[in-house]
């Protein structure tokens, strides 16, 4: 059955509460800048947990190189979930996107999609598009693009569906693609695809560049948020910017929102450094014990 065809709810299997803590760790080796953690899979996430977090985003390139069974015991060897697993690598590395003017590539990109839909389920992680979804591209038409956007995400999303995945969009900012920025062109796009199991992820770092204001634009996307990113305004961990992290925790929980709070910041000074700071301005700015929070926000981030 289409999930175009049927809701999902909160996944199976997984308590949801809000407040969880994750950090992305990549699975194989990679040039992005803004991951804290590679390499060395399994003493990371022993670091990771030692710190206090409750998760890890995972970051992979090529989800055929995984076994689901042994990351799996892995992780929760350590003591951790994965609330997500980013699929960004293949446009780094491979420049595999929906929005190639190859139909090659273009093919590559939606089968690559899907071969994370096993791990996936596995591990109970909502697959995140991001520059997988690729830019408009020298000659061609911003139309013809969104139309590949679509028609990719729609058969991405019944792909995932049918073993009860969910997907999320991240609104990047218009430095890195010209295909949805901000919240509200994501939101078109999610009633574009008309997929119940395709929602967005909002980073704080985009938001800051691209939203009027933050709060607001996760005010507007409400229950379609799936995953939440957190950067400050430098792509450094929270509390090294400016950004009003606990305006905008308080406006997210506030929501209803009972996913994981992931960082996805550069390892400055260091990686561990980073990680340590980032879990403890977040623990002060209200990402967990969120029941005593005052839910009235200002609308001015």
């Amino acid at each position: 059955m289409g999930t175009r065809e049927r809701g999902m709810g909160e996944k199976a299997g997984r308590i949801d509460r809000p407040g969880r803590l994750s950090v992305v760790l990549s699975t194989q080796p990679a040039r992005f800048e803004a991951v804290a953690f590679k390499g060395d899979f399994e003493g990371n996430l022993a670091r990771i947990a030692g710190f206090g977090y409750d998760g890890v985003e995972l970051a992979v390139r090529e989800p055929a190189l995984l076994d689901p069974e042994d990351v799996w015991a892995k992780v929760t060897a350590a003591g951790l979930e994965v609330p997500a697993i980013g699929t960004g690598q293949a446009w780094g590395e491979e420049k595999l996107s929906f929005t190639d003017p190859s139909a090659h590539v273009r093919g590559a990109a939606i089968a690559r999609v899907k071969g994370h839909v096993p791990l996936a389920a596995r591990l109970n992680a909502t697959i995140i598009i991001g520059l997988l979804r690729g830019i408009v591209q020298p000659g061609v038409d911003r139309d013809q693009a969104m139309d590949w956007l679509v028609s990719a995400l729609q058969e991405c999303c019944d792909a995932a569906g049918d073993a009860g995945v969910r997907l999320a969009l991240e609104p990047i900012n218009r430095y890195e693609t010209t295909l949805i920025n901000t919240a509200s062109q994501g939101l078109a796009l999610l009633d574009a695809v008309g997929a119940a199991n395709f929602g967005l992820l909002l980073d704080t770092f985009h938001m800051n560049i691209e939203e009027p204001s933050i709060t607001d634009s996760i005010r507007q996307a409400g229950d379609r948020i799936f995953h939440f990113h957190v950067a400050d305004s430098n792509r450094w961990h929270p509390g090294a910017g400016h950004l009003d992290f606990p305006a905008i925790l308080r406006t997210l929980f506030a929501t209803g929102y009972k996913g994981y709070v992931s960082g996805e910041f550069m390892p400055m000074p260091d990686a561990e450094t980073a990680a340590l700071h980032a879990i403890k301005h977040l623990h002060e700015s209200g990402a967990v014990m969120i029941d005593k929070r005052d839910t009235s926000v200002a609308s001015t981030v």
